[in-house]
């Protein structure tokens, strides 16, 4: 235990710790079926106080922020910097992408509680407060991301349907 560690090998003993569970929740991540993340599951819904993302730029600025951090692109190269493509599919596609990193990020979280137990607590609490910080702000951006790809997919689904409508309409149907 870090406890009863020096002050060097408690930091190395958390270090690793925290770099195992990170790693770890990267492979679980990229291993299980993306069914997993399915955005209508309870865990992705939007919160009431979120205000279908208006939380997010209106009280965190998120705006302001969020393209100054990095971004993982994953093996099968999915940038989540900006659309490629506005198709159904695509935007299906992006928002799963949203919860797996929604996922990872506030998994990685957890290890903040593991930190805090394991540790004493001028150790434990500002250890426990870095990993929360390096993890959070991640986790807040893929919601923030999901709200507004949501509301861009039901656009595109009205304005084909109202396209079909009309089209039908016209040929008679």
């Amino acid at each position: 235990m870090p406890k009863d560690q020096t002050f060097l090998n408690a930091m190395v003993i958390n270090i690793l710790i925290a770099a195992v569970w990170h790693f770890s929740t990267f492979i679980i991540c990229v291993s299980v079926d993306t069914s997993f993340f399915d955005p209508e599951k309870k865990m992705y819904l939007p919160k009431k106080w979120e205000r279908g993302g208006k939380f997010y730029s209106d009280v965190l600025k998120i705006n302001r922020w969020k393209d100054m951090l990095p971004q993982h692109i994953g093996k099968n190269g999915f940038s989540k910097d900006h659309l490629d493509d506005v198709s159904i599919e695509y935007l299906d596609e992006f928002i799963m992408e949203t919860c797996r990193g929604e996922w990872n990020h506030s998994m990685n979280c957890m290890i903040s509680v593991v930190i805090v137990i394991i540790n004493t607590p001028v150790m434990g609490i500002p250890l426990s407060f870095l990993v929360f910080l390096g993890n959070l702000p991640f986790a807040l951006i893929q919601r923030y991301n999901r709200f507004r790809l949501q509301r861009l997919r039901s656009t595109i689904i009205r304005k084909e349907q109202l396209k079909n409508k009309k089209a039908a309409l016209k040929s008679g149907g």
